[in-house]
Parts: structure tokens; sequence; C-alpha cells
């Protein structure tokens, strides 16, 4: 702060220094705000440089005093935020079986600090904690899980971690992540968690203590402190609750001064957040320090962020790059793989109620595997010399679909979809070509695998597999309000024409 200010090395080291959200900074009790054209104009190289030869003469020794002031001022609001925390905690707890009750690890201040409340709060140094490692993770949240994970013998990490992706391969092919398409969640965190869940559980549902926080975004501010419905939660599993829903930042840092506990080192950074090191919502000071503690892999993301730009004809790539326009960016816009998202079909017209759905690849076994949600497969009751396989409903074992590869003029491949014997055709045509277009533009975002609370649906390599003896038929994975469109491409992918 102080070589960005342009102030001698040191010249706040006596002094009360607290850091604030977005840029601003409480030096001595007055507030001091950084603009942002400082962050983008100064060179992170000499910054960099004056770091490292400072580093040694800035201390603790006055920012120890400090915190030790804070604690003893607020420790009234301490106790009570324990106290209220602890009692939640108990109470929710108490309708979950010990062994069903985990804690969301990331690595963070905010689950840093609920991993500690509830562990204390359940006297159980023996709980769950599950850690997602993106693979975008900072240097120094992999070394403070390792640490964590030493100074908490008793506690059973798992580590949750995709290892069939590659996050740089997958944004050039359905393009970077952005504010409102962050595919990166799914794929590389709430995905690779619901392995991990299913693995250990099975079809059980388990309580998820986690560290969301109403003040931390809008979005946020309308959570419940306490989630279980499909609608609301990422992974249908779970039941998510937060104990320090209702605490700011302030309250953070108040119970880890307090508690004196170990921490993420990205915040004695400067970092106000230590999600995913290149995340769209990163704010300008966060891409500063970027480039001054990462600055290889920090050229390598800019570099590959211009040149995804001039594939999509993008006038002045690094105009649009860094400025964070790409942030902003909605769709597949000049994305072949937009073309696979986009249902196209024709109208059967020698069966009422059929159509004939375009499909990207050789109609297969895994095709009609997609329609296990809807119902008992049986190959036996269609006609053979078609293909054809039957659905029936599995309540009143009543035909309601036949599926069937089809030779159409105008597809190189393609699948008729017959509805039958059911109130609304058009409604479960709909829900059929959500499963076509998972077929056909499927890229392992692993979405799917999170929603199925039976944990049916597994993504197998290339191969997206339903199994029929662990499907319930809750019709899940073919809910819009789910599954927007029926696929998670369809968000990311869609464009307007």
């Amino acid at each position: 702060m102080e070589l960005l200010l342009k102030k001698e090395p040191n010249t706040y080291a006596k002094s009360s220094v607290w850091a604030s959200t977005g840029s601003r900074y409480y030096i001595d009790g007055k507030a001091k705000n950084i603009p942002g054209k400082v962050y983008t104009e100064t060179d992170t190289e000499k910054i960099a440089e004056d770091i490292a030869r400072y580093k040694e003469t800035n201390t603790y020794e006055y920012f120890n005093i400090y915190a030790e002031r804070f604690v003893e001022a607020n420790r009234d609001r301490l106790n009570y935020l324990i106290d209220e925390a602890t009692e939640f905690v108990r109470e929710t707890a108490a309708k979950y079986k010990e062994e069903n009750r985990i804690i969301s690890f990331s690595g963070g201040k905010d689950s840093t600090v609920t991993a500690d409340v509830v562990t204390k709060a359940l006297s159980d140094p023996s709980l769950v904690h599950i850690f997602g490692n993106t693979t975008l993770e900072f240097p120094t949240t992999l070394e403070y899980a390792k640490r964590f994970r030493e100074n908490h013998p008793h506690a059973i990490f798992q580590i949750a971690k995709n290892n069939e992706q590659e996050f740089l391969s997958m944004a050039k092919e359905i393009g970077p992540p952005a504010r409102m398409m962050r595919w990166c969640c799914s794929m590389f965190k709430t995905g690779p968690i619901t392995r991990v869940l299913n693995s250990m559980y099975r079809n059980q549902q388990v309580l998820t203590f986690y560290g969301i926080r109403k003040s931390e975004s809008v979005s946020r501010s309308k959570y419940n402190r306490v989630e279980d419905s499909s609608e609301s939660v990422k992974i249908n599993k779970q039941t998510v609750a937060a104990p320090i829903f209702f605490w700011l930042d302030a309250d953070i840092w108040l119970y880890i001064l307090a508690e004196k506990i170990d921490f993420n080192d990205a915040y004695r950074l400067g970092y106000e957040r230590v999600g995913c090191w290149l995340c769209p919502n990163n704010n300008t000071r966060d891409v500063f320090l970027a480039n001054v503690y990462m600055p290889e892999r920090a050229k390598e993301w800019r570099e590959f962020l211009i040149e995804f730009a001039k594939n999509i004809g993008k006038p002045d790539p690094e105009e649009y790059i860094d400025s964070g326009a790409w942030k902003a960016r909605q769709g597949g816009n000049g994305l072949p793989a937009a073309q696979d998202v986009k249902i196209k079909f024709t109208n059967c017209t020698t069966e009422e109620h059929a159509k004939i759905y375009k499909l990207s690849r050789p109609f297969d076994d895994e095709l009609v595997g997609m329609f296990v949600p809807f119902g008992k497969l049986a190959p036996e009751l269609g006609r053979k010399l078609l293909n054809e396989t039957i659905v029936v409903e599995p309540r009143t074992n009543v035909p309601i679909m036949s599926i069937q590869p089809f030779k159409e003029n105008d597809f190189e491949y393609a699948v008729k979809i017959r509805t039958m014997n059911v109130a609304d055709h058009e409604a479960l045509q709909r829900k059929a070509g959500y499963q076509v277009r998972k077929f056909n533009a499927c890229h392992k975002c692993l979405k799917c695998e999170s929603v199925c609370k039976s944990g049916a649906i597994s993504i197998m390599g290339d191969y997206y597999y339903i199994n029929p003896d662990k499907c319930v038929h809750c019709g899940m994975c073919v809910n819009q309000k789910i599954l927007r469109g029926g696929c998670m491409m369809d968000k990311y992918l869609r464009t307007k024409d």
C-alpha cells in the first residue's frame, strides 16, 4: 500500500492500518481510497522487486498491538457471536446422524472460521472436511490446506478434485468463465465434491456447514441460513447451513485474531478473497496482486484471453480483455461448440406426436440410456427391425415414449422420438429434447451429477451414464427450474441467432 501511494517503505509501520473491501483502507481511523487506475498503471515488476527488498523490515510488531486492542474492545460482541453460532450449529446438527455432518472447507477465512466454530460447538474433532481443489487455487491456499490437515490430525480430510478435465482446454472449447457463466464452479468444484459425497454416502442426505455470509454480495443476501430445496442448493444430496451467515468481515477477523487461528497467507499479501485466482468476479486489486505475486501464470492467462478474443472476432482484443469487458460476455458467440446446443428437429409426417431430432454424432446406447429418467427402458417391446426402444412409465407400466434411430435427408444423424399415452405431448417432447441436447453438447460440466440425489448419473470418460437401478425417476435432471434448457451448456453456449 505504501508503494502504491508512493510513500517511503514503513511510513505506516507504527500506524493502525486496516484493509476494507474494494480499494479502501483505514489508516489511524481515516479512510483512504486507492483509485483503480493506480492498480492498472503501476509497474508490477517494480512493485514485486520492492516488496522483496523490504520484506524483512515489514514486521508484525505494531499490528499485534492493535490486534489485541481490537479484540479487547469487541470482547462482548465476540462472545455473542460465538454463543449464537454455537447454539445454531447444535440445533441444526441434532437433526442429522453424527457421521452425516460435514464441513465444506475452501481454505478461505470464512470456511476456516466455520470449521473452527462447528468443531468446537459439536466437540467433534473427527468431522469430515471436504476441500474442493479447483486446480485454480492460490499457492498459499494449497499450502494452508496442507497445514490445516497437519494441525487437525483427527479430522477426516477429503480432497475433491477433477482429474479428468484441464481448465484452459475447456475454456478454449466453451469460452472462459464470465460473471454470469461460471461453468468452472460446477466442473471443478461442486461436481468433484458431489463425487466425494456419492462415494461416502451414496443416496443418504447429509448436512454441510459452509462459510456463506449475507453481507458478501447481493445474491448471497437472498440466501436462507439453512437451505435444502432442490432449487436452492448446488448439490441435491445435501442440506447446507451457514453458522456465520450474519457475520461481517470485521467479525471474521475478530474471531480469527481472538482465537489465534492459523489462516491463509494470501490475506497477508493483500488479497480480499481467496477463491480461484483468475475468477471473473475478482476486482482490479486482485488482478494487480496476481501480476505481482504470480506473474507467469497471470501473463499466460492474459495471453489466453487475448487469443480467445481474436478467435471470436473482437476488433480490439487487448482492450476487450484489459478493460474487463470479457467478464460480462454471455453465450457462445463465435464458438463452434455453440452449434451443438441448438435443438434442431422436424415433425414426423407419418406418425402423430413424433419428432425427428438432429444428432451431432451417431445414434447409440448412450443416447437411449439418457431416457432412463422417464421410465423403464423396454427394447423388447419395440420393433426390432427399427431398433426401437419403448419407455414405460414406472408406476403404471404404460408405454409413454418410443426411441429409434432415423434417416432424415436434412440430418447426417438423427433420432425419432414419439410420445404416447400422455396428456401433454409437447411437455414430454420438450424434456426429450433436453436429453438430445445433452447428448449433442455435453462437455462434462458434472452439473447433472450434482443434481441427482440418488447418485444415478455419472460421467465416465466421454460417456454419460444413468444407472437404471439407482434412478428414482424424480425428473430433476430434466426440470427446467433446476437445469435451464435441460443442460448447463444451453446457458453457456446459447446464441441469439
